[in-house]
């Protein structure tokens, strides 16, 4: 696997243990500003996940990804 393409596979890996934590941080916060805190890191999973996919589509369409 190339270089560029394992940091893409590790980005994809990373938000998933955002999208964990921020249900965890979900279940046991005691206050808005906790639940604020877990929307916005949830949200930031969900655009850098969008993004790293569409660069994993188009490593794939280029022959690159393995």
């Amino acid at each position: 696997m190339k270089r560029c393409d394992e940091s893409i596979r590790k980005t994809i890996e990373l938000t998933k243990t955002m999208l964990d934590l921020a249900d965890e941080g979900d279940e046991v916060r005691e206050d808005t500003g906790c639940g604020v805190l877990f929307s916005v890191l949830r949200d930031s999973a969900y655009k850098i996940k969008q993004l790293a996919e569409s660069e994993k589509e188009a490593h794939i369409r280029k022959g690159w990804w393995r």
